[in-house]
Order: C-alpha cells, then structure tokens, then sequence
C-alpha cells in the first residue's frame, strides 16, 4: 500500500502507518504486525461485548460528569455500531496476542475515538476524541477484557446454546413417546442384556440432556460477576466508585442478564475459575451428547450387517464408490464437535492456571476456546435434532427378532428354575444355535403357557 493510501497516527511509542480508511489506531497497526499467528481474529461476540461496554462506559461516565454529554453521546453513538457488527472490519487482531487482551481493548478504544471524532465532525486520527482518556475513561484492559469474556459467554449460551439443548431434548423426548411400544434387546458391555423398550432409551438420552442445560445454567451463574472497577490490579484505581455498578446496571437492562460488580475485585482480576466451571461443564455436557450420537449411530448400524434397530434420515450420499450407502454424517459430525469440546477445555484449563500474581495471561485463548466450544455445541445440537432426532424410525420387527434370539431372555426363567439351570439353557441354546423359548419347549422345561408367559418381553421392561 502506498503512502497515498495511508495516514499517520501515534502512540506513546512513536508514529504508526495505517490504512487510510481504517478506523484503528497506532497501537492496533503495532499489533497487527506484531502477532500474523493464526489469522483468526477476535469472535464477534466478544467485539460485541466489548462494544457494548464501551457504550454504557460512555454513558456512565457522562451521568457522572467526568465526560462532556455530545462527547459520551458520540461515543455510546460508535461503540454501539461496534457491538451491532458495523465496524468488525476494523478488528484485524489476531487471537494469539498479549495476554491480558490489551491489543483488542486497544484496538476497540482505537476504532470507537476515530468513529466518534468523525460524528463529531473531526478527521481521523486527530485525537479529538482520545482512545485512552475518553473511551477507556475508569477502565483498564485487565478490567475490561476478562468482563467482556463473561458478557459474551454469558450472552451466546443463554441466546443459542441452551435453546439448541432444549431443542435437542425435546426431540429425544418426542421420540421416547413414540417409540414407548417397542420392546428392543437392552446391552451391557456391548453384549446381549435382557429387554428393554426403545423408548425408555430415548428418555434415557432426554434427561442426560435435561441434566446438561441445568448444569450449564448453574455453571454460568459465575459469568454474571464482572471485574469491571478493578482497573489495573484490582484497586480501583483511577475509576468512579459507582462506575462499575451503574455500568452493569445498564449492560442487565441490554442482555436481560444479571450482571453484577465483582464482590471481591482482586479474585475477579487473579482469577478465571467461572470461565474454567463453565468449560468443564461444557465437557460435560459434550459427553453426554457423544453417548447420545454414538448410541444412535450404532443403533443405525447396517441396514443389513449391523444391529438396524434404527433408521436414519437420509441427508447425503454414503460414498464415492458404494452407490446406495447411507452413512450418520450428522451423528459424525456431533461427535467431532464433542472431541473439539474437550481439547478445548483442555486448553482452558492449562489457561485457567496462568492467573500469575493479579493478572491471567492468557485471557485471548480463553475467549477464544469457550465461545467456540458454545457455539459448535449449541449449533452441532441444533443440527442433530433436525436433521437426525427427528427424522428417526424405529425398526420394530427387527427390535423384536433380536429380543427373542437373545440368550438374555432365559433371565426371566431364573426365578423359577433357578440361575443354574437358567444358565445351563443358555449355553445348550448357544451351543445348538437355537433360542431360550425354542429349546425349552422342546425340553418341556415349563408348560407352554407358563414359559410364553414369563418369555413375553413387554412386561420384563417395567414401568
């Protein structure tokens, strides 16, 4: 890029080049050149969050006269198009950058000046609205970074994660109801177990899904206290003593969440442990939807080679060579997302422990991490209740030949001939390559009434 094409802006460390169009400042440009690591920029919801403290930053400080009110209007005026997404381009930065995320909250306080400068009338770069003085006026990166991690968190799982989990949940639900007649084999470390109806399986999967989103709702409780107040170290220094309460008033009034100041600000500085819960319910919950996807895709196995109890939706072709050939792309793809899940938390959790003295250091990769674990959740989940939950179809007749193959069966004759010879049967009926029900009419173990009696599957599934 020519000079024509660039203007001059500076910092304390001298003079920058930038873009001539770009919003950013000198500290970002610096930045920009500095960390060409991954090529991912910051996610857009935390560009969000950090807009939208920057507006009611503006605001606060206006009610509390430390802000001229056109100043602070332009402001909020500008960090509200960065918190609706107008100005993402102007957020270059990647990921993998300082640690307390001072580059980003330089790059936001850069991009909101040069936009309200230009409201006001000014020419970018002319400090007219400073990116230090007034828009991270009673703020500190080492305050404002980690708050926005907790805002943006706190936002995606409640707006997309946990409607997607209730989706989810109430497919297998749906399907629990529907399949409730069927009886199928029950399976215990992958060989025959006795009978079991399909749907008591899919209510199974259907609290495990329950269970998830309370625990992710508890877990996220620990979002809603925000470092805000605490500036560098959390003393509060050079800050309002109300700016940080007024603020959190305003972001509760935007999200419809709780939020409120730390009630220690030297934990909420030091320490990421609500980040670190929360990604280790995320784990937890990705587990669980591993069995769920796993289970099915199993249970789908075949048509004809596998168990073939279930049938899956078709969505795309199987192969490149079997015409024909239907595969569980949409379990697959769950279960991928699951693995990511949990390397991510592996990484939060090695995160989690860089909180040095009164400052983590790795407050980027833990943005990163935990909103790409709730976003592929919440949008994996989504797509398995749409395009497979729900398109699912139970294969009684085949559900019901397994049951009466099984060598299990002979565990509802225990009872009353006793486990020795129940377990005598089994092996001769194994043996013979024949069933319980078969072999015992012809040994006339029971009369045929008796024995079709305690052999009927449906009651030996309980409730």
């Amino acid at each position: 890029m020519n000079r024509e094409q660039q203007r001059t802006e500076t910092d304390s460390m001298g003079s920058m080049q930038v873009p001539a169009a770009a919003l950013y400042g000198a500290q970002t440009a610096r930045a920009v050149n500095n960390f060409p690591v991954s090529g991912r920029p910051l996610p857009r919801a935390m560009i969000r969050a950090l807009g939208l403290i920057k507006q009611y930053a503006a605001r606060v400080n206006a009610e509390l006269g430390l802000l001229p009110a056109d100043l602070a209007e332009a402001i909020a005026q500008a960090a509200a198009e960065v918190a609706n997404g107008d100005l993402d381009e102007h957020f270059p930065i990647d990921i993998f950058q300082t640690g307390s995320g001072t580059s980003s909250n330089m790059n936001a306080n850069e991009v909101i000046a040069n936009r309200a400068a230009a409201i006001l009338g000014h020419n970018l770069g002319d400090k007219a609205v400073h990116p230090n003085d007034h828009v991270n006026l009673g703020q500190s990166s080492n305050d404002v970074f980690p708050s926005a991690i907790h805002l943006a968190a706190a936002e995606e799982l409640h707006r997309h994660l946990l409607p997607a989990l209730e989706l989810l949940q109430k497919s297998l639900q749906d399907k629990a109801e529907e399949f409730d007649p069927i009886v199928k084999l029950g399976r215990t470390h992958l060989q025959d177990a006795v009978p079991i109806r399909l749907g008591q399986v899919f209510s199974g999967y259907a609290r495990q899904l329950e269970l998830a989103r309370q625990r992710l709702q508890l877990s996220a409780a620990g979002l809603l206290e925000l470092p805000l107040g605490g500036t560098a170290v959390g003393t509060g220094l050079n800050t309002h003593p109300e700016f940080a309460a007024r603020v959190c008033s305003g972001l509760t009034k935007e999200t419809g969440l709780e939020f409120s100041e730390a009630r220690n600000h030297f934990e909420a500085q030091a320490a990421r442990d609500a980040i670190v819960t929360l990604s280790g319910t995320l784990k937890s919950c990705a587990a669980a939807l591993f069995k769920i996807a796993n289970d099915i895709r199993l249970l789908a196995s075949g048509p004809r080679g596998g168990y073939g109890e279930l049938s899956l939706p078709a969505v795309q072709p199987g192969s490149s060579i079997m015409p024909g050939k239907v595969n569980p792309v949409m379990a697959e793809s769950l279960i991928q997302v699951c693995a990511q899940v949990i390397g991510n938390d592996a990484a939060i959790t090695l995160g989690g422990l860089a909180g040095n003295f009164e400052l983590n250091v790795m407050l980027p990769l833990l943005a990163r991490n935990l909103l790409e674990s709730i976003e592929l959740t919440a949008n994996a989940a989504r797509l398995f209740a749409e395009k497979c939950v729900t398109g699912l179809q139970a294969n009684a007749e085949r559900c019901a030949e397994l049951v009466e193959q099984s060598l299990a069966m002979v565990t509802a004759l225990a009872p009353r001939i006793g486990y020795d010879r129940a377990s005598e049967l089994a092996k001769q009926a194994f043996r013979e390559g024949t069933t319980i029900r078969a072999l015992c009419l012809r040994e006339k173990v029971l009369p045929e009434k008796e024995l079709n009696a305690l052999l009927d599957p449906l009651p030996q599934t309980g409730r």
